[in-house]
């Protein structure tokens, strides 16, 4: 492990998702505790996505607006739908207020950060129904957020990855709007759980095997998956969007993850796929430490090209 990141790990609780409620206290209490870059250089705003901007919202009628937190750079003439992590239980746009803005500042872009219903009182595809609701609206309303429709990425880390990956299929199945380009960090993939990585690392810090296995519990609600839910599911990846992946070196999601980059690349989709040694899934929140300085700079430095005129 990176001994910058080493020191840090008997910090980090040992949480679990047993309780929900719980665990969204202690992720709000950690998420305070990182800094949060200067936005002096964006207007940062508030604002809803109506439900029925989503393409399913005749299966659920009484789905409430999408809360949104928009974060607009001077000049910015792309955007990036955000997904947050979370596990599929935790976050908001209040804890991923320190992310969205720092990706904001890097990419260069309008970040719409997406407050989306959490498992497991809302289990799948409550998230997804969520997140494309956001992505349908953004591009509807591109003139208004002073963007180009024809620049718009998903994007996410972990629950919030797999969303972001999901999002893209959904959208060409569905001949829904265009995505330029999409990135996947540390995404959450697979509900089987038979990579090496998933049997094996029962005890790396932050996020283990149970607790992975406890986020999918939740998110299906015990529903069987489909590649909606669990995109690595998908048979077919023809025809998605050009990928970023980057990887944890001790995170179970890991393998899952290459495996992706890999079946993209061999269904002709362009890939950047970046494994960081020596860390571990969400490590990228110390941001104290070097890696993680690149690490996060990194993911605005792939936004601003890919979304490049």
């Amino acid at each position: 492990m990176d001994p910058e990141l080493e020191a840090f790990v008997p910090l980090f609780p040992q949480a679990d998702f047993a309780d929900p409620v719980g665990s969204r206290k202690l992720f709000a209490e950690l998420s305070a505790s990182v800094p949060v870059p200067d936005t002096s250089g964006m207007e940062v705003e508030d604002l809803a996505a109506p439900a029925t901007a989503s393409a399913n919202a005749q299966d659920a009628p009484n789905a409430p607006d999408v809360p949104v937190r928009v974060y607009r750079p001077h000049g910015a003439r792309a955007a990036v739908v955000w997904l947050h992590g979370g596990g599929h239980v935790m976050g908001d746009v209040r804890s991923e207020h320190p992310w969205a803005t720092r990706l904001a500042a890097t990419s260069g872009a309008v970040v719409l950060s997406v407050g989306y219903r959490l498992s497991p009182e809302n289990p799948f595809p409550a998230a997804l129904d969520d997140a494309y609701a956001v992505l349908t609206w953004a591009a509807a309303n591109a003139a208004r957020l002073g963007v180009d429709p024809a620049r718009i990425a998903v994007a996410g880390h972990s629950a919030g990855g797999g969303i972001a990956a999901a999002l893209a299929l959904r959208a060409r199945d569905e001949a829904g709007p265009a995505i330029r380009f999409q990135l996947l960090n540390q995404p959450q993939l697979d509900d089987r759980q038979e990579t090496w990585s998933q049997r094996n690392f029962t005890d790396t810090p932050w996020v283990d095997r149970d607790k992975v296995a406890a986020s999918w519990r939740h998110y299906l609600g015990g529903r069987p998956a489909g590649p909606y839910a669990a995109p690595a599911r998908a048979e077919d990846l023809t025809g998605l969007p050009p990928a970023y992946i980057a990887t944890a070196e001790l995170c179970p999601n890991r393998d899952e993850d290459i495996d992706y980059a890999l079946r993209l690349l061999r269904a002709g989709v362009s890939v950047e796929l970046h494994q960081w040694p020596g860390t571990f899934h969400g490590s990228q929140a110390i941001v104290s430490a070097d890696v993680s300085q690149r690490q996060n700079a990194e993911l605005g430095a792939v936004l601003r090209r890919a979304l490049a005129d």
